[in-house]
């Protein structure tokens, strides 16, 4: 097995690519998603949507159906704070924590096979407001989920580590207070 990943600043666009790898034939139980549960207010009220936790209803606010999205929840991740999340990826980070070198996220992207510079990049771009979307498959089929997840619009990691390196950013840093967007960043990536 494989792991292919890629973030993406819009949610819609991770939503698209999910939908996209279930209509692939890749299950539900092999994809991940983690979110900034910032990037939309519409579903940032827990109290709005009283099954979130749990994902009952949850994901079907956010147009999912029998798929991954229906199974979304709020949880916390170390270094992430509050995300949207679902799968297999979310559970090794959690339990991460006490057991990956690296820990958390990171550690859960480096244990998938990503290098330490993308999980970073990753990680941060979750913080900021992005959407992983994270695959297992099949050594010989992920040259074409690469290609179907390439379609959304995916952040590039080394153009973002670039940008955030020229804000003096020089890592993940899991201990790092949770991120909060403020509204102009909210509103870019509505827009986008």
């Amino acid at each position: 097995m494989k792991t292919v990943s890629r973030a993406y600043d819009t949610h819609a666009h991770a939503r698209e690519a999910v939908a996209a790898l279930e209509a692939a034939g890749v299950a539900a139980k092999d994809i991940s998603l983690v979110a900034n549960k910032c990037v939309s207010a519409e579903y940032d009220d827990v109290e709005k949507y009283p099954d979130a936790a749990t994902g009952v209803g949850f994901g079907g606010a956010l147009g999912g159906g029998a798929g991954l999205l229906a199974s979304l929840g709020i949880l916390t991740i170390p270094g992430l704070g509050p995300v949207l999340a679902a799968g297999w990826l979310v559970s090794v980070a959690v339990g991460a924590v006490a057991g990956a070198a690296a820990g958390g996220i990171v550690g859960a992207l480096i244990d998938a096979g990503l290098s330490r510079e993308h999980a970073d990049v990753y990680s941060e771009a979750v913080r900021r407001g992005c959407t992983l979307v994270s695959a297992r498959v099949a050594d010989p089929e992920s040259a074409k989920v690469q290609t179907m997840l390439d379609r959304y619009t995916p952040i590039d990691p080394v153009t973002r580590a670039g940008d955030y390196r020229r804000e003096g950013w020089t890592g993940f840093d899991p201990k790092a207070p949770a991120y909060t967007l403020n509204e102009a960043e909210i509103e870019r990536i509505r827009r986008a």
